[in-house]
Formats: structure tokens, C-alpha cells, sequence
């Protein structure tokens, strides 16, 4: 497979044509960017780690009956995927109280929900990223009500899935963010990445981020935290 023309640059990725039109090669950058795009960044080492992290728990995710776009790793920072036309909607699920849903809310962060939430948002830079709900979608035509119906299902399964596996290794699942995207057959696939990038994770035992809150806080130590949730899902797979 060949590489060809870029066809995409976001905050933390490119996206690049393939000489198969059914797939697109994703690589991954050390750039990081909090409060959109107000503060910019580099994580050094970043980009190989999410790489290796989305792939790990995309396989993971397969095995336990989610579709993904995932093909093959190609690279530290480079994996193959399907193509697919990524739904603008940001999907958040929610176990426990923190950032923006404490702000939002008013309420302390860490308080675990008697059952997960799942929020949207229109994934549009140029208006905030605003939270919206499904008759929004509707309405904005992002998504039909059965494509609305499958992603919240799939959210919530990965949701379990993540959690399960993260606690095996002494992390907590906070929250964290998907996306999904439509195959060329109308199938939903989950998409982007999963990693400290788009997931709050924090220390069982301590309640220490491990997550790219270190670098919208100031908190230091992000490029060790990011390494050390890899250290353990790394050592969970041997």
C-alpha cells in the first residue's frame, strides 16, 4: 500500500490518502492543543504512544464485538484504516464528575453517577464544539434517530468494555470522547482515537491524572503520565 496526498490535518492527526481507495493512513502528531485551540503545546513522545494505545484497545474493542475502522499498525506513529465519513458529532460518556460537566454543573469533580451519561457534541471548531442532543442531530441532519440509537448502544457498550479492562491495570475510566463514522455500506463504525488525548483516567489508588489534563492544568509530569498508562496496558497484554 502507498501513501499519497494529505487530505486531512486536525490538532492531533493527518490523514492520508492511499493508492486503496477503501483506506486511509492515519499519523499521529506530538502537538497538543487545550481550551479550542487557545493553548498550544508539544508532548513529547505523544503521538507514538496514542498511536499504539487507539491500536491496542481498537483490537480489544473488535474482539469484544464493536466494528472499528482499525486495519493494521504500519508504524509507531502510522496505522492503516477504513475510510469512512466521520458522523460531526463528539460522543462523551461519563462515569464520574469532572471537567467541563463540574464546571457546568456546579458540582465537585469525582463523584461517581449512579450510571453512565452520554452527551453530544456538533463537532464544528469554527462554533465551540456546542453540546447539542439528539433532536438537534436530527434537526441539523448529522445523524438519523436509528444511527443516534446505534451510537449511544455502541458508547455505552465500549463504555463497559474500557472500564473493566482499565481496572485491571489500576485505572479509573472518568470519561472520554468518541467518534463514529459511516462505511461505504451505511455500517457505524467507531473511529479516531482512544487515548489520555480524548479519555480522563486516573490512578485507582492515588486519584492521579494520568491523562492530557496534566497539560490543561499545568499539573507537569504529562509526558510521564502518558507513558505510564502505556507501561500498564502494555503490561496487561504480555
Amino acid at each position: 500500500m502507498k501513501k499519497l496526498e494529505q487530505i486531512y490535518e486536525g490538532k492531533a492527526k493527518k490523514v492520508y490518502r492511499t493508492d486503496d481507495p477503501a483506506l486511509y493512513l492515519v499519523e499521529y502528531k506530538d502537538d497538543a492543543t487545550a481550551f479550542d485551540g487557545q493553548k498550544k503545546g508539544t508532548i513529547v513522545g505523544k503521538g507514538a504512544i496514542n498511536n499504539r494505545m487507539t491500536n491496542l484497545l481498537m483490537v480489544l474493542l473488535e474482539q469484544k464485538g464493536v466494528p472499528t475502522h482499525f486495519v493494521e499498525e504500519r508504524s509507531d506513529r502510522e496505522t492503516v484504516v477504513r475510510k469512512v465519513d466521520i458522523i460531526p458529532l463528539e460522543v462523551i460518556v461519563r462515569n464520574v464528575s469532572a471537567g467541563h460537566f463540574a464546571q457546568r454543573y456546579g458540582v465537585e469533580e469525582g463523584i461517581a453517577f449512579d450510571e453512565p451519561t452520554v452527551e453530544f457534541s456538533y463537532k464544528n471548531d469554527a462554533l465551540g464544539d456546542p453540546l447539542l442532543n439528539a433532536m438537534h442531530a436530527r434537526a441539523l441532519k448529522l445523524a438519523t434517530g436509528e444511527e443516534i440509537d446505534e451510537i449511544i448502544r455502541r458508547a455505552l457498550q465500549v463504555n463497559g468494555i474500557l472500564q473493566e479492562f482499565f481496572l485491571t491495570v489500576g485505572i479509573r475510566l472518568v470519561d472520554f470522547k468518541l467518534e463514529f463514522g459511516r462505511a461505504d455500506d451505511g455500517t457505524i463504525l467507531l473511529a479516531d482515537e482512544i487515548s489520555p488525548d480524548t479519555c480522563r483516567l486516573w490512578d485507582m489508588e492515588t486519584g492521579e491524572k494520568l491523562d492530557k489534563d496534566r497539560f490543561r492544568r499545568d499539573l507537569g509530569h504529562v509526558e510521564e503520565a502518558y507513558q505510564e498508562v502505556m507501561r500498564r496496558l502494555a503490561t496487561s497484554k504480555d
